[in-house]
């Protein structure tokens, strides 16, 4: 039988998770923005995954202390130091909305509704990018096994992994934490 310690902590606990999954979304800044960095080509794309075009912009460098003061802690741990959240207890791992996800640091558009499918892992996942060129991809060795990474081309946010046990044709399942994602019901202004 449960403890009268834990009747009592176990509101406390459960109105924080509460909190922490309905905190208001962070605005996003203008994907079209341009940094302080190198060069870097992307698809833009409206709020609705189309008015695509190609323009190349400065990627946006900044320091760590930066990145901090401007992020909410789980996305900083994600998004600036690769960490991970737990499966199934994410904010989009279950959306099924139409529409756009962005990059939660720079707001670059990275994958639509129509490439989401439930891989049964807990995390979002996707078949293919918007575009190639907005995503950049690179090998990860902090685990047993070699993995390839996925980070934003313009910011290089870290997103997730991509796994070749996806469906076909293309066979890839790019594997994303929430955290470092924005979700963009197609239609809403920019």
């Amino acid at each position: 039988m449960p403890s009268r310690r834990a009747f009592v902590i176990a509101p406390f606990v459960l109105g924080g998770w509460w909190l922490l999954l309905r905190r208001p979304p962070r605005t996003l800044p203008d994907p079209s923005a341009e940094g302080n960095g190198p060069l870097v080509s992307l698809v833009l794309c409206s709020n609705d995954g189309g008015n695509r075009q190609i323009r190349t912009l400065r990627k946006i460098v900044k320091t760590d202390a930066e990145w901090r003061a401007e992020l909410f802690p789980e996305v900083y741990t994600v998004t600036r130091q690769a960490g991970t959240e737990f499966a199934f207890a994410n904010r989009l791992w279950n959306e099924h909305r139409p529409g756009l996800y962005r990059c939660i640091c720079c707001a670059t558009a990275l994958f639509r509704s129509q490439e989401k499918f439930d891989s049964g892992t807990g995390w979002p996942s996707f078949t293919a990018p918007v575009a190639g060129q907005n995503i950049a991809t690179h090998e990860d060795h902090t685990l047993a096994e070699a993995r390839t990474e996925v980070l934003c081309p313009k910011c290089d946010a870290h997103l997730g992994h991509v796994f070749d046990d996806g469906p076909l044709p293309a066979g890839l399942r790019y594997c994303l934490n929430s955290a470092a994602l924005a979700f963009v019901e197609y239609g809403t202004k920019s």
